[in-house]
């Protein structure tokens, strides 16, 4: 990585969410890669809260009568779709008969202001036939959605079609505030996070690029954060939207420091599978080496003979010693479904091999691994 990369550290969510404001000054798009469990969703959600702020004002022929003559209320400029967007639809699955399935929708949401009054199926429908081959219905009186395919009706989707159906929502709601509907008029900012957690590799693709076409129709009447996990995702966002004014960063969070740092890398979309290899460069000098470490060094090793055209990752080490052990070692280590949350050590012998392995890589290829890790670990022993 050449140049002098612009790293900045916060020390709270709500200092950090400012930043991206900030920044949503002169640009029209904010780019943010991070791991899961950086605290993605609850940044969206500090985002969120900034923008709100609480007026007074007369109170109008519309409003009840024993309302006093000022009525105190919350104005809102955020538009988000996280964890907490689909929080907002559940199941009903029949426990008695099993046969009307429905997903009801909670409608006091400000999410749903326009849905009665505009009639979105249309809109929903024209995004939602691109990625899946169900149709639906909405009630607006029992605020509930059936779903139907072929001859089938009241079916129960996938956890996956949930999801992108869920999403198309939120794009035709987003076709609203473009076209200027009176029910999304408040909405100055989108915050997007991890809109594909359950898509296949050609999905995301497209996802992201339907997205991207969407969000540039109108940057003059919405500023817009994405953020996420999904590398071939954020890869596909930074391409589409390269000829935009934007900002693109890694954030990262150094474990039990309390604080988080950005990294821009405008020039380097990336530059995350190079953050990633600094730490697992950290994890293995220290020691603290657990079972999903391995999936993540296969992971690097899969993207780095993409780049070179190879066509299996074993190419990466072909030639050094130990170069079968290895390549058996990176096979039968990374197939687990190994969680970051309930993380495994390693046993010893299993670090060890793990620490040949990424030396050897990294001697091979000598990326230039960024200093935030260790700068960001340093300036937690000090605080």
């Amino acid at each position: 990585m050449s140049g002098d990369p612009k790293i900045y550290t916060y020390k709270s969510m709500n200092r950090l969410a400012q930043r991206l404001r900030d920044d949503l000054n002169s640009q029209d798009f904010v780019l943010l890669y991070a791991y899961n469990g950086t605290g993605k969703t609850r940044l969206s959600m500090a985002f969120k809260e900034a923008g709100k702020k609480k007026i007074t004002r007369p109170m109008n022929c519309n409003d009840a009568v024993d309302q006093p003559l000022t009525i105190e209320e919350v104005q809102r400029d955020t538009l988000y779709f996280n964890a907490y967007t689909e929080d907002l639809f559940h199941w009903d699955n029949d426990l008695s008969n099993d046969t009307e399935r429905v997903l009801q929708i909670n409608s006091d949401s400000k999410f749903f202001d326009g849905f009665k009054e505009l009639a979105l199926e249309a809109k929903i429908f024209s995004y939602l036939e691109r990625y899946a081959e169900f149709d639906f219905k909405m009630d607006y009186e029992k605020w509930t959605i059936t779903f139907s395919r072929d001859d089938a009706n009241h079916i129960k989707v996938s956890r996956g079609e949930e999801n992108i159906f869920i999403w198309c929502i939120f794009l035709a709601i987003c076709e609203l505030t473009f076209d200027g509907a009176e029910a999304y008029d408040w909405v100055k900012y989108f915050y997007i996070d991890d809109p594909i957690s359950s898509l296949d590799d050609n999905n995301a693709i497209a996802v992201a690029s339907d997205l991207a076409q969407l969000l540039k129709r109108e940057t003059k009447r919405v500023k817009t954060v994405i953020s996420s996990h999904h590398s071939l995702f954020f890869n596909v966002m930074c391409n589409e939207l390269k000829k935009t004014s934007h900002k693109t960063y890694f954030l990262h969070r150094s474990n039990g420091s309390g604080s988080y740092t950005l990294r821009a890398t405008d020039d380097t979309p990336f530059f995350h599978h190079v953050a990633m290899l600094a730490e697992l460069q950290k994890a293995s000098e220290s020691g603290k080496l657990y079972t999903h470490h391995f999936n993540m060094l296969r992971s690097i090793l899969e993207k780095t003979a993409t780049f070179f055209g190879f066509d299996d990752f074993s190419t990466c080490i072909r030639g050094i010693d130990d170069e079968v052990l290895f390549a058996r070692a990176l096979n039968l280590l990374s197939h687990g479904k190994y969680s970051a949350y309930e993380p495994k050590e390693m046993g010893e012998d299993t670090k060890q091999l793990f620490q040949n392995i990424l030396s050897a890589f990294l001697n091979r290829y000598q990326f230039d691994l960024p200093e935030m890790i260790t700068e960001t670990t340093t300036a937690a022993k000090r605080t």
